[in-house]
């Protein structure tokens, strides 16, 4: 009984993880989609962000990106020996605030908008990552 329980947790942290790092490939998508459609041209609150990093709105917007993904991939790799469960909260609450936020953002403009192709795909993982995240705590 206690070997299969083991069996069972082990089995769950790595569908956890898999979700993770479907989370983290995606926001890189999500990333280029956004870079294609010059996201620091069209929408305020990343011209200002990509301005705080570069005086290059593109390269402020290359640097942020880079690092995200690099943060993310970090959090995967640390999380099979190190627990991570409250980083992958965040980037869980983090990645449906971005899904839900591109999605209102193109129904109000009527139009498509940087991030919108892949903001459900990021949705769907984020709220399966939450419902795994879920279920391990019982």
């Amino acid at each position: 009984m206690m070997g299969e329980l083991s069996i069972v947790h082990l089995n769950m942290h790595k569908s956890i993880r898999l979700t993770f790092l479907l989370i983290a490939l995606t926001q890189a998508l999500h990333s280029i989609e956004e870079y294609l459609g010059k996201l620091w041209d069209v929408f305020p609150p990343a011209t200002f962000l990509c301005g705080l990093v570069s005086s290059n709105l593109e390269t402020g917007f290359i640097i942020i990106n880079v690092g995200l993904f690099i943060v993310l991939m970090l959090i995967w790799f640390l999380s099979k020996n190190y627990p991570v469960r409250g980083w992958f909260w965040f980037w869980t609450i983090m990645e449906i605030i971005n899904g839900v936020g591109h999605s209102v953002w193109a129904i109000v403009e009527r139009s498509y908008e940087p991030g919108l192709i892949t903001a459900p795909i990021l949705i769907f993982l984020a709220l399966r990552l939450a419902l795994q995240l879920t279920r391990q705590q019982k």
